[in-house]
């Protein structure tokens, strides 16, 4: 292999000072992939409800505001896929079927537990950066159309005068 030849399509690693624990951006990083998945607002939900107890399809489709059964579908398959949850189908008619954390998804568990009460320790904090965000944007944007009037204003008067 030569150097600087990635092992694998997913490698995130490089040669040279890389720090590994930086996170790649490289949309092909594994990492990265795994993130994507795990960050995203229907699987934080569907791990944090599989944490307390096994759930059926409806179950979770009831708990979860917003989500349509497609996107619930989607996202129990990929978490399924990566060992996070897991799938039980029972020979019943209708068929039943279960999900519920694996042991590798209730360690994730811990990790979203501590982000959500990071946020909740916080939020107050977010809510008024959020807030002296909204201000100074709306400060500016009332700025610039007022340079915006007056620069059209300022033509206005150029033009009328060529005319005369």
């Amino acid at each position: 292999m030569e150097d600087g030849t990635s092992k694998s399509p997913g490698y995130c690693g490089d040669t040279g000072d890389y720090d590994v624990l930086q996170w790649d951006a490289r949309e092909d990083c594994e990492v990265r992939q795994i993130l994507d998945r795990i960050a995203d607002k229907w699987s934080l939900l569907v791990i944090a409800l599989l944490d307390r107890r096994t759930l059926r399809f409806t179950e979770l489709r009831r708990a979860i505001d917003g989500i349509s059964q497609r996107m619930l579908a989607r996202t129990l398959r990929h978490l399924e896929r990566d060992g996070l949850v897991s799938r039980t189908v029972y020979p019943a008619v209708p068929p039943r079927v279960d999900y519920e954390l694996t042991p590798l998804g209730a360690t994730l568990h811990h990790t979203i537990r501590a982000l959500v009460t990071w946020t909740e320790e916080h939020q107050n904090q977010i809510a008024a950066a959020r807030a002296a965000y909204d201000a100074r944007a709306a400060d500016e944007q009332e700025a610039a159309d007022r340079e915006a009037a007056e620069r059209d204003a300022l033509a206005q008067e150029v033009l009328a005068g060529m005319r005369r």
